[in-house]
């Protein structure tokens, strides 16, 4: 009897052995799983950040530049030479170069856009007309790229977009602090262009708003109220059976499904404007309402039964149970579904690419129906852009996208550490 105890023992003893290894092994493969997932993120974000820092930096010269009285004495101030100033000021710091192509290359030196800044300055201040001031201008995006080292000056000039007399020069204005690497607000205030050096996210950024805008006055009741009506009110039949399962279908179809049905009814059928903010919160409502109603829908669930039949007890109708205690309870819960539904279509791109909003939008939207585009639209185009500046720029924004996205999630996270309620 001892030597069959004995054995039993033995055999519990290697079972639990071998279990022990399994769990170890269990816990060796899981913390694996999320260390290998945390330095992925952090070389995706390490990548990201190291491409995109240098966008925030753009090459300024600073020249004095003489308002000529006699240049801008015409009728209308929009229509002055001001590129003749710009390179008037030039010629003024190199007066020894004189031929036509050295004087091409040097005035490549200065962004294409520099005129337009000249022209807003003269028509905000005319009292600058006769005056000669010191204007920081935004330098070409050749010459920024020489400046923050993405153009190797130790190649043949062949291999290069950048002259070695245009190095020269750079170098003099350099050395006479003229031209220097400053914080780029052009980024922040300005809106698309064709220029890299004159590009911003701002246009984006107001497009974004706007449609999350429109998606959030839609979907927020819509979504509620469905919620409600499924979870309170709707009879357990075949009906409501079916509603529940093609909403869950929903939350797992393709977002550029929902951008097709947009193009089809919003643009086609009904014959709304394209490329508007108004149009994209809509398609963006669709394909939030399922993740919305989903987790509204959970959140009343989580309300105990006690708390509607206490109110039920003391005389209160269902729909002031629901309204004066279910959903106060309840909206912690559906707020986070619903700011969570927010980040994701905030960083939607092939459902807007459908309704037109690619197209290339140099103006601020001022308005829910004026052409726009939005950030992660915005980051697909500076992607396709050959320029190397624009590579900079795109991870730039991908960093104003990703705090705008974080931003939204921790808020969701406090919301529901905040006023999560045990029962």
């Amino acid at each position: 009897m001892t030597r069959q105890n004995k054995s039993t023992m033995e055999m519990v003893q290697r079972g639990l052995a071998r279990r022990h290894r399994r769990e170890k092994i269990f816990r060796f493969l899981g913390m694996a799983a999320v260390t290998t997932s945390i330095l992925f993120l952090l070389l995706l974000f390490g990548s990201i950040i190291a491409n995109g820092w240098s966008a925030f930096r753009q090459a300024e010269l600073s020249l004095e530049v003489s308002f000529d009285q006699e240049l801008l004495d015409v009728d209308n101030l929009r229509d002055a030479n001001y590129a003749l100033l710009i390179k008037r000021s030039l010629r003024e710091f190199f007066p020894q170069v004189e031929k036509r192509r050295d004087l091409r290359h040097l005035y490549k030196l200065v962004s294409s856009g520099a005129a337009f800044e000249l022209q807003a300055m003269v028509m905000a201040d005319p009292s600058l007309i006769g005056t000669r001031r010191l204007v920081t201008l935004p330098a070409d995006d050749e010459v920024d790229m020489l400046l923050k080292g993405y153009i190797p000056r130790d190649v043949p000039e062949s291999e290069r977009r950048v002259s070695d007399q245009q190095i020269r020069w750079i170098d003099e204005l350099v050395a006479a602090s003229r031209l220097k690497l400053g914080w780029n607000t052009t980024f922040f205030t300005a809106g698309d262009s064709r220029e890299p050096e004159l590009s911003g996210i701002r246009g984006a950024v107001a497009g974004s708003l706007f449609t999350l805008l429109v998606t959030l006055l839609l979907s927020f009741p819509i979504g509620v109220a469905a919620a409600v009506y499924l979870e309170e009110f709707a009879p357990s039949n075949r009906w409501t059976d079916c509603i529940e399962v093609n909403i869950n279908n929903l939350a797992a179809v393709p977002s550029i499904v929902f951008g097709l049905l947009g193009l089809a009814v919003f643009l086609n059928v009904l014959g709304m404007p394209r490329s508007a903010p108004l149009v994209g919160g809509l398609v963006l409502t669709l394909m939030t309402l399922p993740t919305i109603i989903i987790a509204s829908r959970a959140s009343l669930k989580s309300v105990p039964p006690s708390i509607r039949e206490a109110a039920l007890g003391i005389g209160a109708s269902r729909m002031e149970t629901i309204s004066h205690h279910v959903l106060p309870l309840a909206m912690p819960g559906m707020l986070t579904g619903t700011i969570i539904g927010m980040a994701q279509a905030l960083g939607e791109t092939a459902p807007l690419l459908m309704i037109g909003m690619v197209a290339f939008i140099v103006d601020v939207p001022g308005g829910l129906t004026d052409p726009a585009t939005v950030l992660p639209v915005q980051i697909y185009l500076w992607a396709d852009s050959p320029e190397r500046a624009f590579v900079e720029r795109t991870s730039a924004a991908i960093m104003v996208l990703l705090t705008f996205l974080i931003m939204m999630n921790g808020t969701a996270v406090f919301l529901r550490k905040k006023f999560e309620q045990r029962w």
